[in-house]
């Protein structure tokens, strides 16, 4: 059974009398453990897929299932969404996140900004705490964990943010340009690290402008006017 199932998915915007469509019918098969990378120009509907994917945004139509659960879906002609609550639960359990900004809270620190996904899940503090402190030990920071955001470097910070997307262990990564603030020598370290947790067992999404990024990934597809051009799979 494949991880995640998109079926002709649009997402079409009105902007005065105009309809934009950043999705046109969009199908997407994704099976577990594999690592996909989407490319595409300025416009042609990668961040829209991402947020799909990543129930950040909902679909105007078409369906969407992921791990088994039905995010969207269309009956004779009848549409149907998830909730807010069910779906910030599912961003919560099922996706980790990795952004270019970081998205780091700058008065926290790094364990704290770990623990996070945690404290929504209700999971108990001396828990979280440990697991945030595993955490971070995975990724080559236990001896900066107590600091802030602004004591810790771009790689550094990007780390901590890896450490959180993966706190709940998650069915699916999404990594929007992970390493559009980072330097080259950085930015293969991030790549190296996102490597490894695919060679661990996760399946990871990279949304990237870079072609050296993106040949990283067993998988990558192209799109263009907010369809899928080219799919292509490494033999």
């Amino acid at each position: 059974m494949s991880l995640l199932k998109l079926k002709n998915i649009y997402r079409i915007y009105r902007i005065g009398q105009v309809d934009v469509r950043a999705l046109n019918g969009v199908d997407l098969l994704v099976e577990k453990n594999e690592y996909l990378s989407v490319m595409g120009p300025s416009g042609s509907g990668k961040s829209t897929l991402m947020n799909i994917i990543g129930c950040l945004d909902t679909p105007t139509r078409g369906s969407y299932e992921l791990d088994g659960i039905s995010i969207h879906k269309e009956n004779h002609e009848k549409s149907e969404t998830a909730n807010d609550d069910q779906l910030a639960y599912i961003r919560n359990r099922k996706i980790g996140f990795i952004f270019q900004t970081f998205n780091l809270l700058p008065r926290m620190t790094a364990l704290h900004n770990v623990e996070l996904p945690l404290i929504y899940a209700g999971v108990p503090r001396h828990e979280r705490i440990e697991r945030a402190k595993l955490a971070l030990e995975n990724v080559q920071l236990a001896d900066r964990m107590y600091h802030k955001p602004n004591e810790l470097s771009g790689g550094q910070r990007q780390r901590v943010a890896v450490a959180r997307a993966l706190i709940n262990e998650p069915s699916i990564i999404l990594a929007d340009e992970p390493t559009g603030n980072l330097d080259s020598k950085t930015s293969n370290d991030i790549m190296e690290l996102i490597g490894e947790l695919h060679r661990q067992g996760n399946t990871i999404i990279v949304v990237t402008h870079e072609a050296d990024i993106a040949a990283r990934a067993n998988r990558v597809i192209h799109m263009l006017d907010g369809k899928i051009n080219e799919d292509n799979k490494k033999k």
